[in-house]
């Protein structure tokens, strides 16, 4: 299966750059993968495709402002983005520019209150970055780093929450579990109030989600590892939802890739954490998945070899091309999608 399979002509203008005013606003895609159905309504229309006895999984986690821009020393701007806390003050981290952060080079950000040195370049161009600092680390983050918006979105991001599901709680993403950008606190209560279980896995999103499929072949196309949780009431709750017949409906590709990493053959789940690099394409299959809400992703990414895996790849190439028709809003501040 080639990378070129998953391609799609997308026009620029259909790229979200900024999110709606109401998070539930946004239009809504719902396909039905076994008949090729579509129905087009709104996201604050979703409880009317759930069903008491269904359960809703969420990534709770939340994303660090892990982008820090500074200056070299003696000179110079540069850009840090945390990618994975190795501990000891020591971050894996992309740099700009590559070429002159080199081991031994020595960083400056704000005011001073935080210096950082390179250690060393691992695999992929990465960086070592061990940093220094007085007082507690997440609070100078909080107060000297910038949310990590993709490369695609060019708008400065008035409001730092907005990149923030409502629900988050965990630190540690590099991105956002963008899937979730859509929910409301009433929307979920109104869901909770029908029947519908929620509960929450946790995986830490990384740039690697994101990362270009660079070989035509995507059976050699290597996936980064994330780390996951999924709590002990979760595996009891996705469990108890199957052994009922109801249907398991994964809030965005993260969640699914975490409850999919984790499931025993029959679906069923036990509280576990861990490192993941599972890669889910077409001719996969799903133990304990059955319906997936999602955003439009990029063309050839591994977001909608996923997808597709889950729906058909001419299916959702065919309902991609409805979107870009419909003029539906794409990628991380888009509209969204329900695979039924």
């Amino acid at each position: 299966m080639n990378k070129s399979d998953f391609y799609f002509d997308l026009p620029k203008e259909l790229i979200a750059q900024t999110p709606l005013q109401r998070r539930d606003s946004s239009r809504l895609m719902v396909l039905d993968r076994k008949t090729g159905e579509i129905m087009h309504r709104h996201f604050y229309e979703l409880p009317i495709f759930l069903r008491e006895g269904d359960c809703l999984v969420l990534n709770d986690s939340r994303v660090l402002p892990a982008r820090l821009i500074g200056q070299r020393i003696p000179g110079g701007a540069c850009e840090v983005l945390l990618l994975r806390d190795r501990g000891d003050d020591c971050w894996e981290c992309l740099v700009r520019p590559g070429k002159k952060l080199r081991p031994g080079a020595r960083l400056r950000f704000g005011d001073g209150a935080l210096t950082a040195v390179v250690e060393a370049e691992v695999e992929g161009g990465n960086r070592l970055v061990r940093f220094c600092y007085d007082g507690i680390f997440l609070e100078v983050l909080d107060r000297l780093g910038e949310m990590p918006l993709p490369p695609y979105i060019r708008e400065k991001l008035a409001d730092r929450e907005r990149y923030q599901t409502v629900y988050s709680r965990e630190l540690g993403s590099a991105a956002a579990p963008t899937a979730g950008l859509h929910f409301t606190r009433e929307l979920l209560a109104e869901i909770a109030a029908m029947g519908v279980k929620i509960c929450y896995v946790t995986l830490h999103v990384g740039l690697g989600t994101f990362r270009p499929v660079k070989e035509e072949n995507i059976l050699e196309h290597e996936m980064h590892s994330e780390y996951c949780i999924i709590p002990p009431e979760t595996a009891e709750i996705v469990t108890e939802t199957r052994r009922r017949g109801g249907r398991v409906v994964a809030v965005g590709t993260t969640s699914c890739r975490t409850l999919e990493s984790f499931a025993a053959a029959d679906g069923s789940l036990e509280a576990a954490s861990g490192w993941t690099n599972i890669f889910i394409y077409p001719g996969y299959s799903f133990r304990c998945v059955d319906a997936l809400i999602t955003n439009f992703h990029l063309p050839e990414s591994t977001l909608i070899m996923l997808v597709s895996a889950l729906a058909g790849r001419e299916q959702i190439l065919s309902a991609y091309q409805l979107a870009i028709q419909e003029k539906y809003r794409f990628f991380s501040f888009g509209d969204a999608m329900l695979i039924e």
